[in-house]
C-alpha cells in the first residue's frame, strides 16, 4: 500500500490573527518537538519502521514515550495500545509469469516486467493455464450504469485491469467518474477487491505512469517485501489468487501475442457500454509464502475531556514505513522522514499544545496507526474495533506527511467536497491569511490513500488537507518543482531522509489550523456531518440515530 502523496510539505512558524482569535487558539507548535522526532523515528536505528518486525518495538517504545510526556493518558482502558493481529506473507520461488496460446509465448520476469503477491494465506499459490480476459478498467457501478464485467464469466480466469478511472484525462472535474479527480473505482484496492467478487483466479493492472501518478519503482518497492493483512477467519479465501502489476511495455507485448493492439483497445474502455475482450490467452504464474502470524500495535493516548468525556474529538497519523527496500546506492532503509515521521511528529507537537492549554469539554484522542503502508490496516482495525465508539467520535483530522518545504499561501482540501468539516476550515485558512484551492493532482486519490479512509467509510468525519503549491517564497513554480522533486528522487525509497535545513515553517502553519479546528469541536457541541450527496452521509446518520 502507498500513502497518499503529500500536497507539499510545511509546518509554519506564527501567523497573524485576528484580534477574535483567543489565547487558546493560538496554541505554541514546537518546532524543536517537530524536528526531534522526525529526526529520531527516521534514524536508520528505526530501520524504517516496519511493523511485526522488531524496528516496531522501538517505535512505539518511543511513541508511548513522547506522549506521555507530551500530558496525555493512556487511551485504551487503562494500556497505551491496542493490538492489531497481523498475518505476514513473504513470497519467494516468483515463477515469470507466462502467457501461452498466441503468436509467440510472452513470459514476464518478477521485478522487471511485473510484480505478484496473494492476499490468501496459504504456503503454496499457483494460477494455471488459467483464461485471460481484458476487462478495461475493471468498475462494476450500477449506480453510475458502467459495468466492465457485463457479459462475461471470469471465474477462475485472470483479468487485465486498466489504472485509474475511464475519464481521468479529462482536464475538469466532471463527466461520470469526476474527469480528473480519480474516484474510489480507479484505485488499486479497488479493482482487486471487484476481480475477487466476480470470481477472477488473478488480477493484473497495467502499469502506466500518468494514471497511476507514480512510477514502477514505487509499485515495485511497495510489492516485493513481505505482505501484511489483517489475520482473520478464512485466511483471505475469498480473494484472487493471484494479484499485481505489469509493465506497460510488457502489456503491449501480450496484447500483441494474441493479435490484439493495447492502445485501441485501451481506447475502446473509456467508452460506456465497452465488453470485456477474452485475448485467447492462458496465463501461468506460481510463487511459494512463509507465513507468519503475530501482533502489530495501535499507540492511543488521550486528554480526557472536562464536561463531555464521552464524546471524542481524534487525531490521527501513521507511524509505519516500508522498512528495508530496494536498494538505492547499497542504501537499504526506507526511513520514511517526511512520510510519515513528520506526521507522528506533528501528533505529538498537538498534544503539547493541547494540555498547555488545559483540557477541552470533549476528550480529544491522539492515535498512532500502524500498517498504513500495508493497506490502511491499523486504522482499519481501530475503525472496526473503536476503542471510542465511532457514533461518539466527532470528527478529526488526519496528518500523513507535513510540509517541509516553507509557508504557503494556499491551503488544499483532499477529496474536497464531501463533508462539512470543510465550512470550518474557511474562516480558520482566512485567518492566516490563506486562500483554499482545489487539489493540484486529484488524479492521485489521495483521499483514498491515507488513515481518514477508514474512518469515512464508518461514517466518521475526517479532514485531510495541507499546505497547497504556491510558496510564499517561490510561489507555484517553486512549489510544484519541489513536490515533484520529493515524488521522483525520494517517495518510497530510501532518500526520504531528515535533513536539518528543512523549513518548518509550512508544517507549523497547518498544525495551527488543525488545532484550531479540533479545538473548536472538542469545546463546542456540534457534530459535523456528511454532505448530503456524500457516499458516507448515510452511514453517518444510522451512526448517530443510535445515540
Amino acid at each position: 500500500m502507498m500513502s497518499r502523496l503529500p500536497l507539499l510539505f510545511a509546518v509554519p512558524l506564527a501567523l497573524s490573527m485576528p484580534a477574535a482569535v483567543c489565547a487558546k487558539d493560538a496554541p505554541t507548535i514546537s518546532v524543536e518537538t517537530l524536528k526531534t522526532i522526525d529526526k529520531e523515528l527516521s534514524s536508520d536505528a528505526y530501520e524504517g519502521r516496519a511493523p511485526t518486525t522488531p524496528a516496531e518495538d522501538k517505535t512505539v517504545a518511543y511513541i508511548i514515550a513522547q506522549m506521555k510526556a507530551a500530558g496525555l493518558k493512556p487511551g485504551n482502558k487503562g494500556s497505551w495500545t491496542q493490538d492489531v493481529p497481523m498475518v505476514e506473507s513473504t513470497f519467494a520461488n516468483i515463477s515469470p509469469m507466462v502467457f501461452v496460446g498466441g503468436s509467440v509465448p510472452v513470459s514476464l520476469a518478477p521485478n522487471t516486467d511485473m510484480v505478484v503477491r496473494s492476499y490468501r494465506v496459504l504456503p503454496q499459490i499457483a494460477v494455471k493455464d488459467s483464461e485471460v480476459v481484458f476487462v478495461g478498467y475493471g468498475i462494476n457501478a450500477p449506480e453510475r450504469g458502467w459495468n466492465d464485467y457485463a457479459g462475461v464469466d471470469v471465474r477462475g480466469k485472470t483479468v487485465i485491469i486498466l489504472v485509474n478511472d475511464p475519464d481521468w484525462q479529462t482536464p475538469a472535474r466532471e463527466g461520470l467518474f469526476e474527469g480528473r479527480a480519480m474516484t474510489y473505482y480507479g484505485r488499486w484496492t479497488y479493482k482487486y477487491e471487484e476481480a475477487a467478487r466476480q470470481g477472477a483466479a488473478a488480477a493484473i493492472i497495467v502499469h502506466d505512469t500518468e494514471p497511476a501518478a507514480y512510477g514502477w519503482g514505487v509499485v515495485e518497492s511497495s510489492n516485493t517485501r513481505p505482505s501484511l493483512e489483517l489475520d482473520v477467519p478464512g485466511d483471505h479465501l475469498d480473494q484472487s489468487a493471484a494479484i499485481g502489476w505489469m509493465q506497460l511495455d510488457a502489456a503491449k507485448r501480450v496484447f500483441a501475442s494474441a493479435g490484439t493492439d493495447f492502445a485501441s483497445l485501451s481506447e475502446a474502455a473509456k467508452v460506456k457500454g465497452f465488453k470485456a475482450v477474452p485475448l485467447g490467452l492462458k496465463a501461468s504464474v506460481s510463487m511459494t509464502a512463509t507465513i507468519k502470524r503475530q501482533k502489530s500495535k495501535n499507540v492511543i493516548g488521550v486528554l480526557p475531556g472536562k464536561t463531555a468525556p464521552k464524546d471524542y474529538v481524534l487525531y490521527t497519523a501513521h507511524w509505519d514505513h516500508l522498512g528495508r527496500c530496494t536498494p538505492v546506492k547499497g542504501d537499504t532503509i526506507c526511513n520514511g522522514a517526511v512520510d510519515n515521521a513528520s506526521g507522528i511528529a506533528g501528533l505529538v507537537a498537538l498534544a503539547e499544545a493541547y494540555t498547555k492549554a488545559g483540557p477541552a469539554a470533549r476528550s480529544v484522542a491522539f492515535l498512532a496507526v500502524t500498517a498504513e503502508e500495508s493497506g490502511l490496516l491499523g486504522s482499519q482495525y481501530y475503525a472496526e474495533h473503536p476503542v471510542f465508539p465511532l457514533a461518539r467520535t466527532v470528527g478529526g483530522v488526519n496528518m500523513d506527511s507535513l510540509n517541509v518545504i516553507g509557508l504557503t499561501k494556499d491551503f488544499v482540501v483532499t477529496g474536497a467536497g464531501k463533508s462539512e468539516l470543510e465550512d470550518l476550515i474557511v474562516p480558520l485558512a482566512a485567518a492566516q491569511d490563506r486562500v483554499i484551492k482545489p487539489e493540484p493532482s486529484p488524479e492521485r486519490g489521495g483521499y483514498f490513500r491515507s488513515d481518514h479512509f477508514s474512518f469515512a467509510k464508518l461514517g466518521v468525519p475526517m479532514l485531510d488537507a495541507g499546505s497547497g503549491q504556491d510558496l510564499v517564497k517561490g510561489g507555484t513554480a517553486a512549489g510544484r518543482a519541489a513536490a515533484e522533486d520529493y515524488v521522483t528522487n525520494r517517495y518510497h525509497k530510501p532518500q526520504d531522509e531528515y535533513n536539518a535545513d528543512w523549513d518548518w515553517s509550512g508544517a507549523v502553519a497547518d498544525l495551527t489550523l488543525y488545532y484550531r479546528l479540533g479545538r473548536q469541536l472538542a469545546d463546542g457541541n456540534s457534530w459535523p456531518n456528511w454532505y448530503k450527496t456524500a457516499e458516507f452521509r448515510s452511514v453517518r446518520d444510522k451512526s448517530r440515530a443510535g445515540q
